[in-house]
């Protein structure tokens, strides 16, 4: 339809239609067996309400989805069609690794290859919109939300989001297999006081528009389809009710003109808040403020009628909302194909199928973590190794937010160790639960079997003795799936007790560990670090994780990743990030100035391992830092260089990180910043020079006065493995 079309028809529509075409209820009201009872009428949500609903949260799947589509048209007063959306984060049924785990390979194409692959199996499924990406900047371990982000650093986040957008998307939304992205959460939900979910976030307006929102405008710049709002507060205002967050940034500064929807219930949440007094006011506050969706409350459905009768909102905010959505429908052409790409028969050809899977081990591969490693790693052919740790077996290895992951669908430790019998002496136990009996609290309740402390000595005496005889030890332990994601949130960032006490057993027995590690979040890792030899990072690794496990730990791939957020040294230090401020009386740990300094008197300052951080099983060396020359203007570029060389005995791939320091500013600067990177992959003695081109762009930062630009002035340029590098070159800026 021509946008004309959606224009009449928006005034065809009676003020009912308009109004219920802003609601969004599940696709449980579609259901033979759904019952509208008498407290969900009341909210708002009636047969009435439902029959011309604008959009569905949940999915069918492909046939149950052309029936509910058909239904729902065919009593249609305007023959709109329906819109389905699901949270498809990582994966719908071919799991990738979590987003944290994606920022870790540093290669934003790769993600997006996987959200063309996500955005492929959903498509034929029934799905129009997911609910990603989530670009929040994460500095808080403590959040649970931390796994669904690609990290700490603005330029990283911005890189993954432009992506991933691209990906579901394509390039164009209405095409085969392509389906609406929905970044999120507006604005700086990643930023929740002492990292407890939902809590309040205070940032002052020039870390916010520095650091917090590049990467929600690189997906706008992308052609992102949806916005949704954030649950929590900035200045004193929740985001689902902030004008001047949704219309003067969101809309007028950013250039977003696509669909806004609140996240689940968030409209009423303006009540609990204490923004708004009751439901019609709370109403009045997010339509004014832009929201075109109200996701499960019913708010929109009851209370804008008799709002705009009384005057108090503009029927012309609905109809503005209503084209939007129109709009969004259009250019998926639901319009002219309702179903679009929901076909029963590709669901079966498509959905994890070899090239989807096979693309699934390379992402994983590519995003562990080496932090450790003495020489243990990787295993050597004839050795008897133990494998110990409730991971071992376990299947759920997929994250919080993979909707549709199946345990049957994943491929475990023990299932892809059975390929190399030839070439170990294996043994696999379990060791330990994920969780002691003092520690189901931590997720909720039925999610994992619980064992009695009979069963729990059962197993340690077991791992015990495998490890005695064992040459080498490969220690499965981490987080349960569920102990991170929303409503998540930690104020202790050790493994369970149940598993510290596995680690100090079998190390008493036999400290040639390797521990593999499974997680959401980064973790206080300092006693794994001291009685283990190795530390792979895994991440949730997704539906082929155990394969992609047995690939790094035998050799057959060499791991690459960085670390896209700091792991912190411990749980006191956070929030911490390696773009600090320098602050008035900074800390030097070399002058070993301890007194009135910023800095901590038991711990150092310093994360255990900081963001960019990773190992390889070949070594790198950096040498001959050099700039092409030492001035210039907005104008011009500087080519910084140095030369990398594999000073290993393997082949191996290393991401070069260039970070810049402003070293004065109308407002402070931080120590450094990562501007680019590089992935490069050298042969055994190989050297190669590495260049990146500087120019103005990448010197600007938001000004006291809120604009964006650069200052002249001196600049420090680093180029190495990871944040911490310390050799730098100067130049000035005219």
């Amino acid at each position: 339809m021509k946008q004309q079309e959606l224009i009449n028809l928006v005034k065809e529509m009676s003020l009912s239609e308009k109004v219920n075409q802003l609601l969004q209820v599940t696709s449980g009201f579609y259901t033979e067996e759904a019952i509208l009872t008498g407290p969900i009428r009341e909210n708002g949500i009636t047969e009435e309400s439902v029959a011309t609903a604008g959009t569905v949260i949940g999915l069918l799947g492909a046939e149950k989805y052309r029936e509910v589509q058909d239904a729902y048209i065919e009593k249609h007063p305007h023959k709109i069609p329906l819109l389905f959306m699901l949270d498809v984060i990582n994966g719908f049924r071919t799991i990738f690794p979590i987003p944290l785990g994606q920022g870790a390979t540093f290669e934003p194409e790769l993600s997006k290859r996987l959200a063309q692959i996500a955005a492929k199996e959903s498509a034929v499924s029934g799905i129009h919109v997911t609910f990603a990406p989530m670009v929040d900047l994460v500095r808080d371990a403590r959040w649970g939300r931390v796994m669904e982000s690609t990290g700490e650093d603005g330029k990283l986040n911005s890189d993954f989001a432009k992506a991933m957008v691209e990906g579901f998307q394509g390039d164009d939304v209405g095409k085969q297999y392509s389906i609406g992205a929905c970044v999120k959460h507006f604005a700086a939900y990643g930023a929740p006081t002492a990292g407890r979910e939902y809590n309040t976030v205070e940032l002052s307006e020039n870390t916010l528009r520095c650091y917090y929102l590049p990467a929600y405008k690189a997906a706008i710049d992308a052609g992102v389809e949806m916005v949704m709002t954030s649950f929590n507060t900035l200045n004193g205002v929740p985001s689902t009710g902030n004008e001047w967050l949704m219309g003067d940034v969101l809309r007028d500064e950013m250039g977003f003109d696509g669909v806004l929807i609140s996240d689940w219930a968030a409209i009423e949440e303006l009540i609990y808040h204490g923004y708004a007094k009751n439901r019609e006011q709370a109403g009045e506050l997010a339509i004014k403020a832009g929201v075109d969706i109200d996701m499960m409350t019913g708010i929109y459905s009851k209370e804008l009628l008799a709002l705009i009768e009384s005057g108090k909102v503009d029927e012309s905010l609905v109809d503005e909302s209503v084209l939007r959505i129109l709009t969004l429908k259009n250019k998926l052409g639901l319009f002219e194909n309702p179903y679009k790409d929901a076909d029963p028969i590709k669901e079966k050809e498509v959905i994890l199928c070899e090239e989807h899977r096979k693309v699934a081990l390379e992402a994983a591969v590519k995003s562990f973590v080496l932090l450790e490693n003495d020489g243990i790693l990787p295993l050597k052919e004839g050795e008897k190794i133990a494998f110990i740790g409730p991971f071992v077996s376990e299947k759920e290895i997929y994250g919080a937010w993979s909707m549709m992951g199946r345990e049957e669908d994943s491929v475990s430790i023990v299932d892809a160790f059975a390929k190399y019998k030839d070439c170990y002496t294996m043994t696999f136990v379990q060791g330990a639960p994920i969780l002691g009996a003092e520690e189901y609290k931590l997720i909720p309740k039925n999610c994992v079997k619980e064992v009695s402390k009979a069963e729990e000595d059962q197993m340690l005496a077991e791992a015990i003795e495998a490890a005695k005889g064992a040459d080498k030890v490969i220690l499965a332990i981490g987080e349960h799936r569920l102990m991170s994601g929303e409503a998540a949130s930690r104020t202790d960032l050790l493994l369970p007790e149940v598993q510290q006490r596995l680690l100090r057993a079998v190390y008493e027995v036999n400290p040639n560990i390797a521990v593999v590690l499974f997680t959401g979040r980064p973790l206080d890792l300092r006693e794994v670090s001291e009685k283990s030899k190795a530390i792979l990072t895994v991440w949730m690794p997704g539906t082929e994780g155990g394969n992609a496990i047995a690939n790094v730990l035998t050799g057959d791939f060499n791991p690459s990743g960085k670390l896209p957020m700091s792991f912190p040294y411990c749980v006191g230090q956070v929030p911490v990030h390696y773009n600090e401020y320098f602050t008035g009386r900074p800390f030097d740990k070399k002058s070993g100035e301890v007194m009135y300094r910023s800095n901590y008197r038991d711990v150092p300052n310093d994360p255990l391992y900081p963001f960019g951080y990773g190992l390889s099983y070949t070594t790198f060396a950096y040498s001959n830092l050099t700039l092409s020359k030492e001035e210039m203007t907005a104008d011009e570029q500087i080519t910084a260089s140095v030369t990398l060389k594999n000073t290993g005995d393997c082949i191996g791939t290393e991401t070069v990180q260039l970070y810049v320091r402003d070293c004065f500013g109308s407002v402070v600067r931080p120590r450094k910043e990562l501007k680019d990177y590089q992935k490069v992959t050298l042969q055994v003695g190989e050297e190669q020079v590495i260049s990146f081109s500087i120019n103005e762009e990448m010197l600007t930062f938001c000004r006291a006065d809120m604009s964006f630009g650069s200052e002249p002035g001196e600049f420090y340029v680093y180029i190495g493995a990871d944040s911490s590098t310390e050799e730098y070159a100067a130049f000035e800026l005219r």
